[in-house]
């Protein structure tokens, strides 16, 4: 929503959660930042900026975006699921049309989309998933509650 890249989630943010201080955490997501902006730009990828300031290149998929902000992560010299942790906003209402939700263009329930989440969190040290469910969506808010509600922190804004 914030940017033209054509990803299904909104947006992919990290949450340095290993910082002493908040003035080390400040520290770490600009180190990160910088090295991610440098990868893109050894990838021939574009190092503009979305609504909310975040970096907007046209990726391949979700996993991709993940993957780059790890590799960011590393070269800044921090273990990712450590030092510093991810953090998504599916913002999925803008992907949920008549009972199902548009992901890597298939269209798919809201217990195939929790599904990802779960493996997601598996594979990537996630630690909250914002608006993963369109607000209306409430059997499927349950479900995604029961099944990840414990391993992550499950952000409703548009629900709530």
């Amino acid at each position: 929503m914030h940017a033209d890249n054509g990803l299904d989630i909104q947006e992919f943010m990290i949450a340095p959660i290993g910082a002493p201080t908040f003035r080390e955490a400040l520290r770490m997501a600009a180190e990160v930042f910088h090295n991610l902006k440098s990868i893109l730009k050894s990838k021939k990828l574009a190092t503009s900026v979305g609504d909310e300031g975040g970096f907007a290149p046209v990726l391949a998929n979700n996993e991709e975006a993940i993957t780059l902000i790890l590799e960011a992560i590393a070269k800044a010299g921090y273990k990712a699921g450590k030092d510093i942790f991810l953090a998504l906003d599916v913002a999925a209402s803008s992907i949920y049309k008549d009972s199902k939700y548009t992901y890597d263009g298939r269209q798919i329930g809201s217990g195939e989309l929790t599904a990802i989440y779960s493996d997601m969190i598996k594979r990537f040290p996630v630690v909250s998933i914002e608006d993963g469910l369109d607000e209306n969506d409430w059997d499927g808010w349950q479900e995604l509650t029961k099944q990840i509600g414990k391993d992550v922190q499950l952000v409703g804004d548009d629900l709530l």
